[in-house]
């Protein structure tokens, strides 16, 4: 078995994991969409409010902000890659919703103080999570309310752990570390509520959103998943690294996985658990 002295990580958004986002934009976007919906709901944003999203991406959940706040609304979509706000600023025609490059954890925003935060999957890679979330308070208003989307443990995402099961068959992969930058970072909620009491947050409240999630959206089959999930996961980037013969054997598990899980119409459906989390600052 071949071993990865790396880390598995997905925490390059200024460079290369931007790029990697951006070359899988609308997969990534259909696959996690249902989320996106739920976390809506439950902010159920008001006309006039103005709201800043953070992790933006290519600015999808901000255009969805805007129309629920209105023309008198105004939203902020911010994220550390520029070819990701690129994108995001020329698929926007809203004229309430505008981008801008920044690091969240450390921008301090012209155009704070904001009535809402909002972060689809946008606010567990922070390097120093305690500073950082002290920045987005200081991004609003007391008594402010902050809405994100976070991973649940990775044993309940199956999606995350079948990956995993794959690549480990091939690779040797050192365990990830509890608590560090990257999607599972927030698994633990009380860990959670330490970051965001510390950054001024209270109240913390808790909704568990649980389904099947469609890898790469409903649309992609089979053999589009492998290409999607090797062109664009964190798994893939441990393959790079591999030799040719390893780099087959695993997508061809990875094929044989998502035809098991195959359903027509309704795409590849491994199940996820999402933390939908609430707090005011």
């Amino acid at each position: 078995m071949a071993e990865y002295k790396g880390e598995l990580t997905d925490d390059d958004w200024a460079g290369e994991q931007g790029e990697r986002w951006l070359a899988n934009l609308d997969r990534f976007e259909a696959m996690i969409a249902p989320i996106g919906e739920a976390l809506l709901t439950r902010a159920a944003y008001q006309p006039g409010e103005r709201v800043v999203d953070i992790g933006c991406g290519g600015g999808a959940s901000s255009v969805a902000i805007g129309q629920a706040v209105g023309d008198q609304g105004e939203v902020l979509g911010v994220d550390i890659s520029p070819v990701l706000i690129a994108e995001a600023s020329a698929r926007n025609d809203a004229g309430n919703v505008s981008f801008q490059i920044a690091d969240a954890g450390a921008v301090a925003l012209k155009q704070a103080p904001f009535d809402r935060l909002h972060s689809r999957f946008g606010s567990m890679f922070f390097d120093k999570p305690h500073e950082a979330f002290g920045n987005l308070n200081a991004m609003l208003k007391p008594g402010a309310r902050i809405d994100l989307a976070v991973w649940a443990s990775p044993r309940d995402n199956a999606w995350m752990m079948e990956l995993m099961s794959v690549l480990r068959a091939h690779v040797d992969v050192p365990p990830s570390q509890p608590r560090a930058p990257g999607p599972f970072a927030f698994e633990d909620l009380e860990y959670l509520e330490q970051i965001l009491a510390s950054g001024g947050f209270n109240q913390m409240e808790v909704e568990a959103y649980q389904g099947m999630q469609a890898i790469g959206g409903k649309d992609t089959s089979p053999q589009e998943a492998v290409h999607f999930v090797l062109g664009s996961l964190g798994i893939g980037k441990v393959l790079d690294d591999q030799p040719e013969a390893i780099r087959a054997a695993a997508s061809k598990n990875l094929l044989a996985m998502f035809e098991d899980n195959y359903k027509q119409g309704e795409g590849i459906l491994l199940g996820c658990k999402v933390w939908l989390i609430s707090a005011t600052a």
